[in-house]
Order: structure tokens, then C-alpha cells, then sequence
């Protein structure tokens, strides 16, 4: 199992866990005290809405997946100088972590916002969402669940856009208008005040299971298929 850092919510003065010492999927009772409902934010920087919402929200539970080090110290400190306990983080690779370490339908809400949008195309195979990997992402959210996007990289939005609403799970609407409480993020705030265009998405899961899209299937199917691999025979 990956050697990711845990940032538990409670004692403040606790060392950072590795990831294989707390198991898999992931006890979010050992990391967060009580029931309430989670919500997660993939990509949380440096953790200014993920804060925020643990402090708005304290009946709510918060986890917060950030790949960079830097980052995820900086969240942690600002968690602990607040004294949330409803908050806790994890610094790993999201996909990772969706594929074995976060348990399925676990998540209220989900947030993503600004992914690294991986604009070279020999690069694609490593955005968050792709035909592949969608249903990793998808299938952390509950039933009922909301996923809130928002991206200023408009073609990789769109192409967002298309997979979601072509996937039989989810219900998708595009907002046109910021978000009621404000920027989310320290780089929506700054591209606001650039006017810069930026994408927004409210995805709502159906009471469809969560399955591979179509085209990762297809995508799958014809890396797998002999034609695909030289017909050695």
C-alpha cells in the first residue's frame, strides 16, 4: 500500500499517520469523530474552502486528497490551528486512493475544483476525468450524492462536461453564475477578478449504479484485445 500521509482530525498535537498503518478502505471513524455527512475535496490546495467548510459546517464531516506535500502540510496546520475536529486529509494520488483506499458511496458531496487539466494530449491518460477512470470518481459519491466542478480550462470543461452527461449515472447542470457563497478557491477568487471565463458543473447521482463509462469499456476492450497486443500466434 502507498506510503501517503493521514492527517487525523482530533488531538491537534498527534503525528501524521501512514496511510498502511490506518488500513483499507478507509475508517472514517477513526479519523473524524462522529456520523455526520462527508464530504470530500479532491485537489484541496491550499486548503482554503476545505477550512472554510469545516468551520461553517461543524455538524458536517470534511476530507480533503491533496497530491502535493507542500500543500497538504500547510492545510494540516491551518486545520489544527482552528482546532477543527471535523476535518481530516490524506496526501496521495486521488485516483489511487479512489481505486483502494476510499470506500465506495461514501461521499454526500464531492468537490473538484481547477484539476490539473493535463493539456498535452500524450498527458490525457492522467486527468481525473477520463472515459477510464470516471467511475472511480463517480463511485465515491453516495446515492442522492452532488459533485461541484468548476475548471477555467474551457476545452478540458467541455470535454468534462460530455463525459458526465453521457454517463447513465448522473444528472448534470451547467451553472452560468458564481457560486452563492463565492469563490471556492484562491485561484477562482483571482480569476474572477481577472475576468477570466470559468466553467462550473452541478452533477447529481441518479439511483443508477455506478459503472465503467462506455467508452472506458471500449478503451479497456481494445487495449486487451489481440489485434490491439500483435497476434503472436
Amino acid at each position: 500500500m502507498s506510503r501517503s500521509l493521514v492527517f487525523a482530525a482530533g488531538d491537534p498535537a498527534a503525528p501524521l499517520l501512514a496511510l498502511d498503518s490506518v488500513g483499507a478502505p478507509l475508517d472514517f471513524s477513526r479519523l473524524v469523530p462522529g456520523d455526520g455527512p462527508l464530504e470530500i475535496e479532491i485537489g484541496f490546495g491550499k486548503g482554503r474552502f476545505l477550512v472554510r467548510r469545516a468551520t461553517e459546517s461543524p455538524e458536517r464531516r470534511f476530507l480533503g486528497v491533496e497530491i502535493a506535500h507542500e500543500y497538504f502540510q500547510l492545510a494540516v496546520h491551518r486545520v489544527r490551528r482552528r482546532k477543527l475536529r471535523n476535518a481530516a486529509a490524506v496526501c496521495g494520488d486521488a485516483l489511487y486512493l479512489a481505486a483502494t483506499v476510499l470506500p465506495r458511496e461514501c461521499a454526500q458531496v464531492l468537490h473538484i475544483y481547477f484539476p490539473d487539466p493535463w493539456p498535452k494530449l500524450r498527458h490525457h491518460k492522467r486527468r481525473l476525468f477520463d472515459p477510464t477512470t470516471v467511475d472511480l470518481v463517480l463511485g465515491l459519491l453516495a446515492p442522492a450524492g452532488e459533485l461541484f466542478f468548476a475548471t477555467d480550462f474551457l476545452e478540458y470543461g467541455e470535454r468534462v462536461r460530455e463525459l458526465l452527461e453521457s454517463h447513465p449515472a448522473v444528472l448534470v447542470e451547467r451553472r452560468d453564475e458564481q457560486w452563492p457563497d463565492g469563490a471556492r478557491t484562491n485561484y477562482e477568487a483571482k480569476y474572477i477578478e481577472e475576468g477570466r471565463p470559468i466553467l462550473r458543473l452541478v452533477v447529481r447521482r441518479t439511483g443508477a449504479p455506478i459503472a465503467p463509462h462506455p467508452a472506458g469499456l471500449e478503451a479497456v476492450v481494445h487495449a486487451w484485445s489481440p489485434s490491439a497486443a500483435g497476434d503472436e500466434e
